[in-house]
């Protein structure tokens, strides 16, 4: 995701960097203020911050950072063909000082330049602008009128995350203050001071006019060192400030304000109406710049320590007499789930009684019971349509989907919370590992994948079936799938496309698996390697499928047989021929005969597929995983 042309400078984040804040300048670059708002928020910061200038975000500087937090000042220098990269993969903030959307940052800059209002929110470079804003966890403004104004051109920025936070000072300034305020309060001159500047938008000739106007005393001040400025204004009687645009919280004003200036300023001072700062409680002032830092990097680690909301959701159909788990299975989901959603196919045999009875116990738990008729010729098209439905019940930010014969050990819950807060934003869907025993607690297969779609964003666009390609009706219109499916694929609701998803499982790792299940020793050791490290720091399923073969083949027998043939549109007659595991018609089978194929396939066999005859000649390999003891949630169950 991190491949492109745009190469700029070699600049490397420290790896114990846990922000970066982006700025066109530092502190260390020019003493401006924006720059001292900037660093007043990032040296007081509670993490390890690392500012990178603009110019140098790039791919690799973005594929260093992908694990930071990002926070966004001014960034004029960043290219901005980047933006798209930066909105699907990286978590982050802006700090607006301005109004970026606009060419010249400023509408009324815009209007004077060109000779005509400012439509650039209409443009490319306004809506890349407002995407970006839009895709950021937090937005933070310098003033009521600035955020106002975005949203007016925005309307959509309002469902963000806003707060204005003013300009922001560090200690050192409140202590300086305090001194000068102290030292020179009584001592003011008569004279007023006008900010000398060569910027248009702060509007110096504007100051001088109004001076002159009116008769007043006034020295016009350039270039001074911070310090000497702070100095000039205590001993001043007022500041004259008439800025030409909209400046969003200009700092001068403030300190004017807090060394006890008289203050003329026209209605571009966009803060001077804002109640923290107009009013005459000094100490009110004062409490609300000082508390600035904290509620910005209070919002921030919120954002940052915020997890997501969890929706698991599951499906059953007289799961009683079909042995299944499910129970088990449900309890597992909400250890780590917010929400648990049950969709029952009209079961029979107690499994809606028993879902009541832990609806009572579990308040997180959704039930609800879908009849479907089984019978109808395509009725394993049904799979699909409740797994669809109850995602639909979901109302967490990520959905979890698991099977009734499926359980998330209790080491795992952590991880997915943890997997959930950093799953990068392009990302919809995760496939993560399946553990899948054979015949008992012991071995794990290796010749099915290891691997499963399981966790995923909640979008409406998101939901099971049949993929586009694999689509087909009958004679009479009704939906069935080529091979392929097994009709539970995650798809686009409006054209049926496969989502696509991210996963772990290697070419390597596949290599390693197919030459294990063609008789190579080594190579079964190096996927067993594998297979134990990912099991290790992934989230995890344990699934009980195979776990008792006996059960398995009478579901086979009773149910699956009749589940493809539905699906795939296939008539087969019941005969020796046609069953994968005996040589006579299922009808034929007894319960004998299932016994003890179950008990040979248990002991020498690790797996197989029933797409062709058993040949035990052919010893599917397994490998017995070590890396943890079963789910304790499940344990009761693995015992009877």
């Amino acid at each position: 995701m991190f491949t492109s042309p745009f190469n700029t400078n070699e600049v490397s984040i420290p790896e114990n960097t846990q922000i970066v804040f982006v700025s066109d300048l530092f502190v260390e670059d020019l003493l401006g203020g924006a720059e001292m708002t900037t660093e007043a928020i990032v040296s007081s910061s509670p993490y390890n911050v690392f500012k990178l200038r603009s110019k140098d975000v790039n791919m690799n500087t973005l594929s260093q950072g992908q694990g930071c937090y990002w926070i966004f000042g001014n960034f004029s220098g960043m290219d901005q063909r980047l933006i798209p990269t930066v909105v699907a993969n990286m978590k982050y903030s802006i700090v607006e000082y301005d109004y970026k959307y606009c060419q010249h940052r400023s509408t009324e800059k815009h209007l004077a330049v060109e000779g005509e209002a400012c439509n650039c929110h209409n443009e490319n470079h306004g809506k890349m602008i407002s995407a970006f804003y839009h895709a950021a966890d937090s937005l933070w403004w310098m003033s009521e009128g600035q955020m106002k104004k975005y949203h007016s051109v925005f309307p959509f920025l309002a469902r963000n995350k806003n707060t204005v936070l003013s300009s922001v000072f560090d200690n050192s300034f409140f202590e300086k203050i305090a001194s000068l305020f102290s030292k020179n309060n009584e001592n003011k001159n008569d004279k007023w001071t006008v900010i000398g500047s060569t910027s248009w938008i702060k509007g110096t000739d504007d100051a001088e006019a109004y001076c002159k106007e009116n008769e007043l005393e006034y020295d016009v001040v350039w270039n001074l060192p911070y310090d000497d400025l702070l100095e000039r204004l205590s001993l001043s009687k007022g500041l004259v400030f008439l800025p030409k645009g909209g400046d969003t919280c200009p700092r001068t004003v403030i300190e004017a304000k807090l060394l006890g200036c008289d203050l003329i300023l026209n209605e571009n001072v966009q803060h001077s109406k804002e109640t923290w700062f107009n009013t005459p409680d000094i100490k009110g002032t004062l409490d609300y710049l000082i508390s600035a830092r904290k509620r910005f990097w209070t919002g921030v680690s919120d954002v940052i320590n915020k997890a997501p909301t969890i929706s698991g959701y599951t499906t059953t159909k007289d799961c009683i007499d079909q042995k299944y788990p499910f129970v088990s299975s449900i309890r597992s989901l909400i250890g780590f789930c917010d929400q648990v959603v049950v969709v029952d196919g009209g079961s029979t045999d107690g499994t809606w009684e028993r879902l009541l009875e832990l609806r009572e116990t579990y308040p997180e738990l959704i039930i609800h019971q879908q009849g479907r008729d089984w019978e109808e010729k395509r009725f394993a098209v049904f799979d699909g349509l409740q797994k669809a439905l109850a995602r639909t019940l979901c109302t967490g930010e990520l959905c979890w989907q698991q099977d009734s014969d499926e359980v998330v050990h209790e080491e795992d819950y952590k991880k997915i919370k943890n997997l959930a807060k950093t799953l990068t934003k392009n990302i919809d869907l995760v496939a993560l590992p399946v553990i899948e025993f054979w015949g008992g607690p012991e071995k794990i297969r290796v010749d099915i994948n290891p691997w499963k779609w399981r966790l995923s964003r909640n979008r409406p666009h998101i939901t099971h079936g049949i993929p586009a390609e694999l689509r087909k009706f009958d004679d009479e219109g009704r939906l069935y799938s080529s091979p392929g499916s097994d009709g539970c694929d995650y798809i686009r609701s409006d054209t049926f496309e496969r989502i696509p998803f991210a996963g772990f499982y290697t070419e390597d790792a596949h290599k390693n698996r197919e030459l294990a299940l063609a008789g190579d020793n080594d190579a079964l050791e190096r996927y067993k390697a594998w297979f134990e490290e990912i099991a290790n720091n992934l989230p995890s399923v344990y699934h009980y499928s195979w776990f008792d073969i006996d059960r398995k083949i009478k579901t086979y027998k009773n149910y699956w047989s009749r589940h493809w043939q539905s699906l795939y549109d296939i008539e087969q007659e019941d005969t020796a021929e046609n069953n994968m595991f005996f040589n006579k018609p299922w009808k034929d089978v007894t319960e004998l005969d299932i016994e003890s194929l179950s008990k040979r396939l248990s002991d020498d066999m690790g797996g197989w597929i029933f797409h062709q005859k058993i040949d035990f000649d052919k010893k599917t390999p397994y490998i017995r995983c070590a890396t943890k003891n079963h789910p304790e949630i499940i344990k009761e169950w693995i015992k009877k």
